[in-house]
């Protein structure tokens, strides 16, 4: 803004969004003392401002998605787990039979940029202040979407939830005992049934509670451990008209609604 005051400026916040995944039908993570536990030793704010610069901690539909996605005060039960406090991380996993904590794998892709690899490094280092070892494997891009994103993996994943342009496409993925992509292997018969009654309710605000509520479940939960939404901003010259961003791919339909006043 200071170097280029005339352009037109706009903030939005991304509907994708980072989590720690794990593999929630193997120990340890199959306990919810210990997801709680990995919840609350991330401080995600630190995240944030060291990584990322501007963004928000994100509950299961990305803050973005602002019609559907909920604060996380209003998460209920399950808010207080995004709190950063080793403290209680370390009573939860001493609660869960791990008084030491434990060792696990920690899997991320190389071909997210140089600010994942970042970031990952941050979160070893909060898992390992409350006990939790982590080993970490950077796998090529290839080989990690063909195994690891096809939940072929043991112990954790630092990665992106990708882009949701509906909530839908992010919870039914996630949480359907039946998804391909259930890559956290959740199998909960309460969640699953909630993420398919919503795919079944027409009625708008009906749904919108469904989807509500499946966020605050989770959130007690912790089947993912989500952790951000990044803040985008988009900018443009003032002789660009009838221009708008988004966080979609959809650059020709833009290109082909706007024209250049000058």
């Amino acid at each position: 803004k200071k170097s280029h005051p005339h352009l037109r400026y706009h903030d939005f916040q991304s509907q994708s969004g980072s989590v720690i995944t794990m593999r929630t039908d193997m120990p340890p993570f199959n306990d919810v003392r210990v997801r709680r536990a990995i919840s609350h030793a991330i401080d995600r704010q630190s995240l944030i401002e060291a990584v990322w610069g501007r963004g928000e901690p994100t509950p299961a539909v990305s803050r973005g998605l602002v019609d559907w996605s909920l604060p996380i005060e209003q998460l209920g039960a399950g808010a207080k787990y995004y709190q950063y406090d080793p403290k209680e991380s370390r009573r939860l996993l001493a609660e869960a039979g791990y008084p030491k904590g434990f060792k696990t794998p920690l899997i991320v892709s190389n071909g997210y940029g140089r600010d994942l690899l970042d970031d990952v490094q941050m979160i070893m280092r909060f898992l390992k202040d409350v006990g939790i070892e982590t080993e970490l494997r950077i796998q090529e891009h290839g080989a990690y979407m063909a195994t690891t994103v096809q939940g072929k993996y043991e112990g954790m994943i630092r990665g992106p939830i990708g882009i949701a342009f509906e909530p839908d496409r992010r919870l039914y993925r996630a949480y359907a005992a039946d998804s391909s992509l259930n890559t956290g292997h959740v199998n909960d018969p309460t969640l699953s049934s909630m993420v398919k009654e919503q795919r079944r309710t027409k009625d708008l605000e009906a749904r919108k509670k469904l989807i509500h509520d499946v966020q605050r479940y989770e959130a007690e939960h912790q089947y993912y451990v989500y952790l951000n939404s990044n803040t985008i901003t988009t900018s443009w010259q003032p002789y660009v008209k009838n221009f708008a961003p988004n966080a979609g791919f959809d650059y020709g339909n833009r290109a082909a609604a706007l024209w250049l006043d000058r």
